[in-house]
């Protein structure tokens, strides 16, 4: 039987899903959401493990799965899980190992293995929903996170289940600039001081990958601080 009222949130523990999941809350209630994260052998899943229990926490779901990808990292392609691929610092789209201008911090396809555990986990707790924190107007240029990708990855859904599932992808930020989703956050009281950006640093974020570049300009658009700490002299210099 599905919930039309249950939602899936994929929530990495990153800024974007943090405001998506605080949208999904708002939208579907507390008790309703159930939060999907995947750890993928990248340089940073323990500390965004951390932001995702954080958040969950803050939020009292009590539905969680965290499930392990850890193909992602046999398979390398991106310095997020291939240690030989060094993460670009000061150096916002910087080309893809083969000359593209495809970021080297895009993880092969990734989005459509997230999606592919939410919805086995959708159709089998009946929900009807999956939040994804896509973002296409203001990020990396990431392949798997345009408006198509999941026009398409719905039709997959819909001839790959059960005649009788009704599974809807849902992405409310993914035309957002990322200060607007930051005042959209503040607005709805989400947890940014519990989020996690970074693509190689745990203990405090580096302030100069890409990830954290972005970041920091949003924040400083937005016109309000970053709660989270960072290097001194990254910040210094950013």
């Amino acid at each position: 039987m599905t919930n039309t009222r249950k939602a899936v949130v994929l929530l990495s523990g990153g800024m974007d899903s943090c405001v998506c999941t605080a949208i999904a809350r708002e939208r579907h209630g507390a008790d309703a959401i159930a939060l999907l994260h995947a750890g993928y052998g990248q340089r940073t899943e323990a500390r965004e493990r951390q932001a995702f229990d954080g958040i969950a926490d803050f939020y009292k779901v009590r539905d969680k799965l965290t499930v392990r990808l850890d193909h992602f990292r046999a398979i390398g392609g991106s310095a997020l899980t291939d240690a030989t691929i060094a993460v670009p610092e000061n150096e916002l789209d910087q080309a893809g190992p083969h000359g593209n201008t495809i970021p080297v911090t895009y993880v092969p396809f990734r989005n459509a293995h997230f999606l592919s555990v939410g919805v086995s986990w959708a159709e089998a707790i009946g929900a009807n929903f999956i939040y994804i924190g896509a973002v296409a107007e203001d990020s990396s240029g990431y392949p798997d996170c345009r408006p198509e990708y999941y026009r398409v990855f719905q039709e997959l859904i819909r001839v790959g289940t059960r005649p009788e599932t009704r599974i809807e992808i849902l992405t409310p930020v993914i035309a957002m600039k990322k200060d607007e989703i930051i005042r959209k956050g503040i607005e709805l009281g989400a947890p940014l001081h519990l989020t996690w950006s970074c693509y190689q640093s745990e203990q405090e974020a580096c302030g100069v990958c890409d990830s954290c570049l972005l970041r920091l300009k949003a924040f400083a658009e937005a016109g309000t601080s970053d709660p989270i700490r960072y290097r001194k002299n990254a910040v210094a210099s950013a």
